[in-house]
């Protein structure tokens, strides 16, 4: 019988940053996590994957949260600074983005591999930016079908003929990605 290896993070926030940046306060992209956030992730538990393309250890993951709070960000223009010779200034385009955070995530990764795991148990990880840190706060072991029901949300990785584009991957030369958004019971959680 099948068995996976799960360790479940949680904090008291989480920022995923969207592929939707600018309009992500009306889709929502932060209910899964991408294949590049996955391999991003597993890149971070395992420095050995560096140099590899893919998702290797991280069999499947589920996040349920209780709640997002939508929250603004000045942002600065690519292109810099410019001066302007008139007013003897700098300046450049700011602007504003809604982004949302998530309240009280949890994050289970399952791994077909115990040590794989128990090297995951023994670290944080961060959903996209540095001060948004989950710490694993359980180990445990069930079934395929006993991770099925745990409430959440799920994208399993497809392709455009199977799901919907959830993004770019930025470990492979920008290529599309596809997913197909799984959710099971309530993943928005009271408590």
């Amino acid at each position: 019988m099948e068995k996976f290896f799960i360790v479940k993070y949680s904090g008291p926030f989480a920022f995923i940053k969207p592929w939707t940046a600018v309009r992500d306060s009306e889709t929502f992209s932060q209910q899964f996590l991408t294949p590049s956030i996955v391999e991003g992730i597993e890149k971070k538990l395992f420095p050995e994957l560096l140099r590899e393309s893919g998702i290797k250890k991280i069999a499947r993951h589920k996040l349920n949260y209780c709640g997002i709070d939508i929250q603004q960000e000045r942002t600065w223009a690519k292109g810099g600074f410019q001066y302007t010779k008139e007013k003897d200034v700098y300046k450049t385009n700011l602007g504003i983005l809604k982004r949302g955070v998530l309240l009280n995530p949890n994050l289970y990764l399952a791994f077909s591999q115990e040590k794989d795991a128990r090297v995951a148990f023994q670290q944080n990880i961060c959903l996209c930016r540095n001060e948004d840190i989950l710490l694993p706060v359980e180990l445990f072991t069930i079934s395929p079908e006993e991770f099925d029901e745990i409430q959440g949300f799920e994208l399993k990785f497809t392709d455009n003929k199977n799901g919907f584009k959830v993004g770019y991957n930025r470990f492979n030369n920008a290529e599309e990605m596809f997913g197909e958004l799984i959710v099971t019971g309530n993943p928005i959680r009271e408590k």
